[in-house]
């Protein structure tokens, strides 16, 4: 009953500076809001480190080919640029590559969301044929990653190689940057994985059901640019911003506050009106005119797990066309703010509650 009350007094409309809180034990806001406890960023590959040692280990063949450089950026101060010259392959294998590698090891059943922003330089090759920027792939031998995200042609797709699907697919452009969330689940069972994303802020594909693993295998990140040996012209790939965390809220880019607003000095008022001398009314003074004060403003509202074998080769899957492809206009939903009603009264009501549970408990 308690948890009960405080859920509905904590999803209510604001209180003035979350007053409410301060009569609510922590442990009880955790216990009613599971997603508060958990929520939290879980890893960073976002490059503010100025290197490359956020990630497990780099597959290049010189240095110059995975490159943390102060221009372009999306965000901070810090990006990679990845670049692939044709016969580049550092783990004699098949494609020509030079990748970071995060040796996540997502357990069967986790579940995340990632975020990133990638961006494709002005000349980046526009070939009939796979280039992979960002992959999720399974710590076994060979083989297509069951998630996978890469370049054909003019097109940017998602696929899930281990149900031959392309869910999602959108046009390439060049010179500016794309923002990634994927929302994952990741089970070998598609009744159980799902995978959900979002590409510039637009919701581009709900929720659905997808096998997100191997059987009896775990996934691990890599991203840089990877693609097939066929292609000749030199390819440059920029990442930026790459964070992993349990909860939507975690992931979004967070906008500095604005200033408080200054409300300015009260306007004087002036002197009081001079009301005249009364007609015969004796010698006592009428009473000034009140003009009244400014009215001051009101309170601001606050606003390892082993390294896995590496892969022989990870082409992507068929390039199965869906059907008609995926998209909406329906935005992340809106994220529930500390907020109550009630005033004193609804928190002096909880705190009687709270007590009554409490004496409850020491009776029995």
């Amino acid at each position: 009953m308690v948890c009960g009350t405080v859920c509905r007094l904590l999803h209510s409309k604001p209180l003035r500076g979350c007053v409410l809180r301060a009569f609510i034990p922590g442990w009880l806001v955790m216990w009613c809001v599971p997603g508060l406890a958990m929520a939290g960023v879980v890893w960073r590959g976002d490059f503010e480190t100025g290197d490359r040692s956020q990630y497990s280990r780099a597959q290049m063949v010189n240095a110059d080919r995975l490159q943390v450089v102060t221009s372009p950026v999306a965000e901070g101060k810090y990006a990679l640029k990845a670049t692939v010259h044709q016969g580049d392959d550092p783990i004699n294998a098949s494609g020509n590559r030079n990748e970071l590698v995060y040796i996540s090891n997502e357990p069967v059943g986790s579940e995340y969301y990632y975020r990133w922003k990638v961006m494709f330089a002005n000349d980046f090759p526009s070939v009939d044929t796979w280039q992979l920027f960002t992959q999720w792939h399974h710590d076994g031998c060979c083989g297509s990653p069951p998630v996978e995200f890469y370049v054909k042609g003019e097109e940017i797709r998602l696929s899930l190689p281990g149900t031959s699907e392309i869910p999602w697919r959108t046009k390439l452009t060049r010179g500016v940057w794309h923002e990634f969330i994927l929302h994952a689940k990741w089970s070998s069972d598609p009744k159980v994985g799902f995978v959900e994303l979002w590409h510039n802020k637009e919701l581009v594909l709900p929720k659905r059901g997808a096998m997100t693993m191997y059987s009896g295998q775990r996934n691990y990140l890599k991203l840089g640019l990877y693609r097939n040996d066929t292609v000749k012209p030199v390819g440059v790939v920029y990442h930026d911003g790459f964070i992993q965390a349990t909860a939507l809220s975690d992931v979004l880019e967070q906008k500095p506050e604005p200033p408080p607003v200054d409300a300015g000095t009260p306007i004087d008022a002036g002197s009081p009106m001079d009301a005249g001398s009364p007609e015969d009314a004796g010698s006592v003074d009428p009473e000034p005119v009140d003009a009244g004060g400014a009215e001051e403003p009101g309170p601001q509202p606050e606003a390892d797990a082993g390294t896995p074998a590496w892969d022989a080769g990870t082409e992507p899957g068929p390039n199965v066309p869906p059907p008609g492809g995926i998209s909406s206009d329906e935005g992340a939903a809106a994220q529930s703010g500390c907020s109550s009603t009630g005033g004193s009264a609804a928190a002096f009501a909880l705190l009687g509650l709270m007590g009554l549970a409490g004496y409850r408990r020491r009776k029995g």
